[in-house]
């Protein structure tokens, strides 16, 4: 089922384990087991449309589970462009935070709504950093790298563990390409 999301990534692994050198179409899983996978293909612009080709694809040795899979270690840290317009809106929160305590100010909030608004931001950011945490100990981050993707996460949100999670998903294929 997810790799049904994400039949981009299937197109390499048919064009590789099943050393096609043709165009596709279009790659999907049909099926998966501990012992391999069959992945189902169409050529781009060869034969009849609708016809489906297949390739197996077996496993060295019968997985387990998804914990054996390949998980790439992450090396280093990167900020996203996405993060500045979080560290913008923050800041400008912050300006709007320290004006409402300021009695000529007319702003859009009450100063009884800042610390709400506050206390929201601090915890659904909180939540994030702990799974940025769980998502560096599955792909053994080095301490000061987890560290900057941590504290990155508490400050900026989304856009940082965003961007991890892409680039965990680009060195998983990127790893498995180079294996065979």
């Amino acid at each position: 089922m997810y790799m049904s999301n994400h039949p981009d990534a299937l197109v390499p692994y048919v064009s590789h384990f099943g050393k096609i050198k043709e165009v596709m179409s279009s790659a999907r899983m049909a099926s998966i087991g501990s012992n391999g996978m069959a992945l189902e293909y169409v050529l781009k612009g060869g034969g009849p449309k609708d016809a489906k080709r297949s390739v197996r694809v077996e496993f060295d040795r019968p997985l387990s589970g998804y914990e054996e899979t390949n998980r790439p270690q992450i090396n280093s840290f990167h900020l996203p462009r996405q993060a500045l317009t979080t560290v913008i809106a923050m800041i400008a929160f912050l300006y709007v935070t320290a004006s409402t305590y300021c009695p000529a100010s007319n702003t859009l909030f009450a100063p009884g709504d800042t610390p709400i608004i506050w206390g929201i931001m601090v915890t659904l950011h909180s939540l994030e950093a702990l799974y940025t945490i769980t998502l560096c100990r599955r792909h053994r981050t080095p301490f000061i790298v987890g560290f900057q993707y941590v504290v990155a996460t508490f400050l900026c949100g989304f856009p940082i563990f965003a961007d991890l999670r892409k680039r965990t998903q680009k060195a998983r294929i990127d790893s498995i390409m180079k294996v065979n």
